[in-house]
């Protein structure tokens, strides 16, 4: 028996007065704050990561060397055209004017359309490449010097000497460079809507410069995309949740969309198979993206919380624009005229009802909404002004289309991002649900299960080591006499002060808890019998000296201390049986000191009836 020893622990027993518990004392019911990063730099992040793509848009139009003049003018085709009264009627001036170098929309439905470029006469006899941009969907076809057809150039052309990335090129011989002569192109038939095109005559050299940058700047656009999508589908598996499920694919689906809308999937990449099903691919995975984008937003942003009433046109949206691509793939044609008569109106509605759903869930506390509206939102507009050039507005504006890559990468980011917030909040919510689990309510301690999960585990861990293990019993003295005297809420206010005092006392690495009531245990590992004595005594006079009365008398609260070293064989309930036999052995003689448990038969006796009595001794 010992009854006062040291105030401070021995250098060797690495026990002295320790730094703050690495478990903070948090009052019952306080919010858990796990935020790293300063307040506001989610935002900061977002710009520099759309900064890399902002300047590859800069680099690419700084390197951009401008082509030679050209002068233009274009006819609807009729029955009966012949290409030389077509170059004729240009000369006379009977063809309708344009721009060359700015975005001009040549009719397809019917006949198709001819257009005549006229340059300046070329002294260098340089090659020349003729540009078209941004890639058409269907075929084009230039005309040689004796209106002769000599060439018909498309996106799924794999046969053609030149292929430009993100436009045709016409490269142009020695003799077509060199003479002013017009050059006459026929915009041949299709039933895809004919985007608005511009033109541009360079030098080789100058093409393919530019054309390389194109190339760079669309790869790691794509690079981008594709890489966060993989990187969500993997989460998805994981993570078994079906939010990163429906990024992958609306992700996958946009890129699908640019790929074929920028001939990018056919030059560089070289998916020969898709040649004549493009049309059906990008209306398909435009549709589809739609769909995922809908089933993306209802998890993602918590509609049956932030917005449930929007909740059912969302995900009807979803099956709703399933279906159009079924219609659209079914090959049966009433079916499939339904379905191309159908998906612009969606696609418009479905964008809009989008846009209102994230915006009114943001307004109503959604924080995921708001990543949401950083990636859409710019997406949109952009789609909305490439709809609005196909009317013959903003024909100077002919980067809407890279800027949509450049955007589209940007917003995989951007969700990237809020996916990553997502699952940061999941893993707070859930390391919250787990404090809450293993930690005493009132002294942040951990709690019996808890603790004896932990004590198992070093028990384990250091059962094949040498290091002694000791274990501490702590039971309040007078603690029933305290709550009878001065009511629960002083005996929770002694409960914690005493706590706070045993946690700054023990090192991190011993394990305290709360065993039940007013007993606590401590598991010292690397701490033989000697220094477990010293810290137990100390303990002792750290708590007497709270000075917490008892009663009206002198009478303080203290605490009885029993100490069991671990020995071959022991288990974790062989070890608090005996720590637990020692304590009460100083219940029975005089409280308020520490005893270590010895093998006698008297006190392990008389342990046996002090469970039928500890409630009148305490």
């Amino acid at each position: 028996m010992t009854l006062i020893g040291r105030e401070r622990g021995t250098p060797e027993s690495g026990h002295g007065t320790r730094k703050r518990s690495p478990w903070p004392l948090q009052k019952q019911g306080a919010e858990v704050t796990t935020d790293v990063l300063p307040k506001g730099w989610q935002h900061r992040r977002w710009l520099l990561a759309a900064l890399p793509f902002v300047w590859l848009i800069l680099f690419s139009l700084l390197h951009a060397t401008p082509g030679f003049p050209l002068r233009g003018a274009w006819r609807e085709v009729v029955r009966g055209d012949a290409p030389a009264r077509i170059v004729d009627a240009f000369r006379h001036g009977a063809l309708r004017s344009f721009n060359p170098a700015m975005l001009q929309r040549f009719p397809r439905d019917t006949l198709g359309s001819w257009v005549v470029l006229q340059p300046l006469p070329i002294r260098d006899g340089d090659e020349r490449v003729l540009s078209i941009y941004p890639a058409p969907l269907g075929s084009i076809t230039l005309y040689g010097a004796n209106n002769v057809p000599i060439r018909t150039l498309a996106l799924d052309d794999f046969s053609a000497p030149l292929h430009g990335h993100g436009r045709l090129a016409f490269r142009l011989t020695t003799v077509e460079s060199g003479t002013a002569e017009p050059i006459l192109l026929k915009f041949e038939p299709s039933d895809t809507l004919a985007a608005p095109e511009r033109f541009e005559l360079q030098n080789l050299d100058d093409y393919l410069q530019e054309d390389s940058n194109w190339l760079a700047f669309a790869t790691a656009c794509f690079a981008v995309m594709v890489a966060m999508a993989l990187m969500a589908l993997c989460f998805a598996i994981i993570l078994r949740d079906m939010t990163f499920a429906w990024y992958t694919g609306y992700m996958l689906c946009y890129v699908i969309v640019q790929g074929v809308q920028t001939g990018f999937l056919f030059h560089p990449l070289g998916m020969s198979w898709l040649a004549g099903y493009e049309t059906l691919v990008g209306a398909s995975a435009v549709a589809l993206s739609v769909s995922f984008a809908a089933l993306f937003i209802g998890r993602f942003c918590d509609l049956s919380r932030y917005a449930s009433a929007l909740r059912v046109p969302v995900v009807a949206l979803g099956i709703g624009m399933t279906l159009i691509v079924l219609l659209r793939c079914s090959h049966i044609a009433p079916l499939v005229t339904m379905a191309q008569t159908l998906i612009n109106p969606v696609l418009m509605l479905g964008a809009l009802l989008l846009l209102i759903t994230a915006l009114t869930a943001g307004v109503r506390g959604s924080r995921q909404a708001w990543f949401f509206l950083v990636g859409w939102t710019p997406l949109l507009v952009l789609t909305a002004m490439t709809s609005a050039q196909v009317t013959g507005a903003l024909p100077t504006l002919d980067w809407l289309n890279d800027a949509s890559i450049a955007m589209g990468a940007f917003e995989a980011i951007v969700l990237s991002l809020g996916l990553a917030d997502r699952a940061l909040t999941m893993r707070r919510d859930r390391d919250s649900v787990r404090v809450l689990a293993d930690r005493d309510a009132l002294t942040n301690l951990l709690n019996r299960r808890a603790w004896t999960e932990a004590a198992s585990k070093m028990m384990a861990d250091t059962a094949n080591t040498n290091q002694p293990v000791a274990l501490l019993f702590l039971d309040l003295d007078h603690f029933k006499t305290l709550n009878d005297r001065q009511g629960h809420a002083a005996g929770d206010r002694a409960l914690v002060a005493v706590s706070e005092v045993l946690s700054h006392e023990l090192r991190p690495s011993d394990l305290l808890g709360r065993y039940g009531g007013e007993e606590f245990v401590a598991m010292l590992h690397g701490t033989n019998q000697e220094q477990a004595t010293q810290v137990a005594t100390r303990l002792c006079r750290r708590v007497h000296r709270l000075e917490i009365p008892v009663d009206q008398k002198d009478l303080l609260l203290s605490v009885s201390i029993g100490l069991a070293m671990r020995s071959l064989g022991d288990t974790l309930e062989s070890l608090i049986e005996r720590a637990d036999q020692a304590m009460y052995y100083v219940k029975l003689n005089g409280r308020n000191h520490v005893h270590t448990f010895e093998r006698r038969a008297g006190m392990i006796s008389g342990h046996h009836k002090s469970r039928h009595s500890r409630e009148q001794e305490r």
